[in-house]
């Protein structure tokens, strides 16, 4: 079998193709033929930046995101058969729950991630792909998506009606319309140009603010929602957009803060969350019962995730680097082998 390693601050040059012998399988372990495993924003914290809030073992194998069918099973695994299409959620241990420091091995950092052609995985980290979607799409799901899907639903939950702030057309927030769309809510997005702006209309964006032409974009929230605000915002860009993401926020709002894309800071009077009743709350992707809950909805309204690029195995470094200029609208998938798609 042949994987691709990588090492923390070693740079797209850092990505080595590897070949091994068929790993063995423990008692309660699945043996995953992975056809197909997509790139995140992590994976530029972990390569280019060097930095990355949890461990990295050295020459991890690459990817959190993957799917892939069940080839073979330990004498001890009850959760999964030969012949199941899966995923893997991302922190194999956190089944429920709020997270937790134990709960921090994650596949792709201090675990073996899934560019690979056999993985294997603890049966608690299997999760099966719902019916109607390709291992190319089921690829996509297990970090950004469970990501947005926790953002919104994790804390005080999303409800019809209510309104959403989502910032910039990454994935984790093209997730994060179409799932409160599929909730019912109104969604405001901001993008940076007109074309993702007619993208995000598109998919459903009741309201798109090109940032460019509105640096200060808060008082426009508060217009298009008759001065209330958002009921929950989506917040990716980190010290770069939070303060303006604060101050679009209606009373008793919440801040779900994802990650950080962009540099800078402003600072925010932290007092103001007090006195509008408004909550921040961290997110960490999300357990298997919300990757789980997810793909029930996911199911239902027989959703698909938007895929920007597939590049074959042989060609996951050039998916890499294109990965990496930020063009993207919609995952970059590598196909790892053919076969299987419903």
């Amino acid at each position: 079998m042949k994987s691709y390693h990588v090492n923390l601050g070693a740079g797209l040059e850092g990505l080595s193709l590897q070949e091994h012998p068929t790993p063995k399988l423990g008692p309660c372990d699945a043996l995953v033929r992975v056809r197909a495993a997509s790139l995140n924003f992590r994976e530029i914290m972990i390569m280019a930046h060097g930095a990355y809030p949890l461990p990295v073992k050295p020459d991890v194998i690459a990817l959190a995101d993957g799917a892939g069918d069940v080839v073979a099973v330990g004498p001890a695994v009850t959760r999964a058969k030969v012949g199941d299409r899966v995923m893997a959620a991302m922190f194999p241990r956190w089944i429920d729950g709020p997270f937790d420091h134990e709960y921090a091995a994650q596949i792709g950092g201090s675990l073996d991630g899934m560019l690979t052609e056999l993985a294997v995985l603890d049966e608690e980290a299997l999760v099966p792909i719902p019916e109607h979607l390709s291992f190319d799409e089921a690829a996509t799901l297990p970090c950004a998506a469970v990501t947005a899907w926790n953002a919104l639903t994790g804390g005080r939950g999303l409800q019809a009606g209510q309104c959403v702030l989502t910032l910039g057309a990454g994935n984790v927030s093209l997730f994060a319309l179409s799932f409160a769309k599929l909730f019912g809510a109104r969604v405001i997005a901001t993008t940076s140009s007109a074309e993702k702006a007619a993208r995000l209309a598109a998919l459903g964006a009741d309201h798109v603010i090109d940032h460019h032409a509105i640096p200060d974009w808060p008082p426009e929230v508060r217009r298009l929602t008759g001065g209330r605000g958002v009921d929950h915002i989506v917040e990716v860009g980190g010290p770069a957009t939070f303060e303006r993401s604060f101050r679009s926020r209606a009373v008793g709002g919440q801040v779900a803060w994802v990650g950080a894309l962009g540099a800078g800071a402003q600072p925010i009077d932290v007092s103001q969350l007090f006195l509008a009743a408004a909550s921040l709350r961290g997110v960490a992707v999300g357990s298997r019962a919300q990757f789980t809950a997810m793909n029930r909805a996911i199911s239902l309204h027989r959703t698909r995730p938007i895929i920007d690029r597939i590049f074959s195995f042989q060609e996951a470094p050039a998916a890499f680097s294109y990965h990496a200029t930020g063009k993207a609208f919609g995952k970059v998938v590598i196909r790892v082998s053919e076969g299987g798609a419903p």
